[in-house]
């Protein structure tokens, strides 16, 4: 059941990102909470942040903090390629990662395959802030269900797929392996690119040294890259992959002149210089990428990745 209302004590909400780790916010109100046949999802309301979409414990998405996460994922492969037409959405029910695509005047078609509908109904209700009416622009394309075998039997052809996805526990991790990966390849036209987030190298080391390795193992160029993303408490890493566009060869000048050229102007996080700041990797951070780790296949569980549910309780201590 649904809830929603002004009455709202206010209350400190924690996410438990590791047994070790782990950050709250204040929920000053909360605005609507569901049970989905997929999972829980809330919108309540921070001082900072504003606006906050919380699933199954943690929390995916704000009005004042989205731009960290989702103009890295979308515009830094965007760019790269040049001039995508033809995109696809796996996920990002939040409608971010789709008005950021909707952004460029070239782009003809957008599928967004979001498995929960409940996510984006929210969505459309309280985050219009973030997702700026795309989904009601007639290039976006919904598809309702579980992606993977849309994926796997899809006959369609992308310049530019988005892994906007949860974490990989449970059900989610089909769609960090290998074969996924290469029904992913499947889907693009010569030149194509695909992003996607692969973890934090402070408490998700081990899974994201595994997912680039089976990014590797099917895409000739893997490029991971790093942003700090305020509501997920650390630093973060994402990766685009290709068989022909490698991000790096990008100079700064050349970037800037892509972006005037698209008519973006106003993002407030992506630009020549951020291009090459958020691929350049600290010297911890190479050293995860270059262990010697598994690539990650069907029916493997990946270790290191926590299910909140499993996490102990947070009890606050007065000093």
């Amino acid at each position: 059941m649904e809830e929603s209302g002004n009455a709202y004590e206010a209350r400190y909400v924690a996410e438990r990102l590791s047994p070790d780790f782990g950050f709250y916010l204040r929920a000053s109100r909360q605005l609507a909470k569901v049970n989905s046949a997929w999972q829980k999802i809330e919108i309540f309301e921070n001082p900072l942040f504003g606006r906050v979409m919380r699933i199954d414990g943690c929390f995916m998405t704000s009005e004042r903090d989205e731009f960290f996460y989702h103009e890295p994922m979308v515009h830094l492969p965007a760019i790269s390629h040049g001039a995508p037409r033809h995109a696809l959405i796996v996920g990002g029910g939040d409608g971010g990662a789709a008005e950021e695509l909707l952004k460029y005047p070239g782009l003809q078609r957008l599928v967004l395959a979001e498995l929960d509908g409940e996510v984006i109904r929210m969505a459309r209700e309280w985050l219009s802030t973030i997702h700026r009416g795309a989904f009601d622009d007639p290039r976006l394309e919904l598809r309702l269900g579980d992606a993977l075998p849309f994926i796997e039997s899809g006959t369609e052809r992308f310049d530019q797929i988005i892994l906007d996805l949860t974490d990989p526990f449970g059900p989610a991790t089909e769609l960090y392996t290998v074969e996924f990966y290469r029904a992913c390849q499947k889907l693009l036209n010569p030149g194509g690119v695909i992003s996607l987030h692969i973890g934090s190298p402070i408490h998700l080391q081990t899974p994201m040294a595994r997912i680039a390795a089976s990014l590797r193992e099917v895409f000739t160029i893997v490029r991971p890259y790093l942003q700090y993303v305020p509501l997920y408490g650390t630093l973060w890493c994402m990766a685009m992959a290709s068989d022909t566009v490698d991000p790096l060869l990008l100079n700064p000048e050349e970037v800037n002149a892509r972006l005037d050229k698209q008519g973006l102007q106003d993002l407030q996080l992506y630009n020549g210089a951020t291009h090459h700041a958020l691929l350049a990797q600290p010297n911890f951070v190479r050293e995860i990428l270059q262990r010697p780790v598994k690539s990650i296949h069907r029916g493997e569980i990946l270790e290191g990745i926590n299910d909140p549910e499993s996490l102990p309780g947070v009890t606050v201590i007065p000093a």
